[in-house]
């Protein structure tokens, strides 16, 4: 994805090279390393919070991106059975906020999001976990 490089080279690889004044080559990172890193993304292993110190660790370490979001536990939840818990617990415990959602309020739903997210330890998908809440409120 071109457009996708592109951002990350004028974003957080610019950044990571003007922190540490150096060029590209200075950063100990490879292209298929930063290709994976956005692959991840693209396909909902990790999100772009968890990609952006990914990159940060693959610079600081020059090991492979997926050893560290292993290592880390990164890897967003997208598997439905586990967000469903999940989701469940949350509606059960913020009875306003589920009522105010069903009143028209639509930014509810991002409040219950972010306790999907809490309780997920921000593993969960935030897409995934809004689609499935907004499935199961209405």
């Amino acid at each position: 994805d071109p457009q996708a490089v592109c951002n990350w080279l004028k974003g957080e690889i610019m950044m990571h090279m003007n922190e540490r004044n150096t060029d590209i080559s200075g950063l100990n990172i490879r292209a298929a390393d930063l290709a994976e890193i956005i692959g991840m993304t693209k396909n909902g292993t990790i999100s772009g919070l968890a990609a952006k110190d990914v990159l940060r660790d693959c610079i600081d370490t020059g090991r492979k991106p997926a050893d560290i979001v292993r290592e880390k536990g990164v890897e967003q939840v997208s598997d439905e059975s586990v967000l469903e818990g999940i989701i469940t617990e949350v509606i059960a415990g913020n009875e306003r906020s589920v009522n105010d959602f069903k009143e028209g309020k639509q930014n509810a739903v991002s409040f219950l999001v972010g306790q999907v997210m809490k309780l997920s330890g921000g593993r969960a998908n935030p897409k995934l976990a809004n689609e499935m809440l907004r499935k199961k409120l209405e």
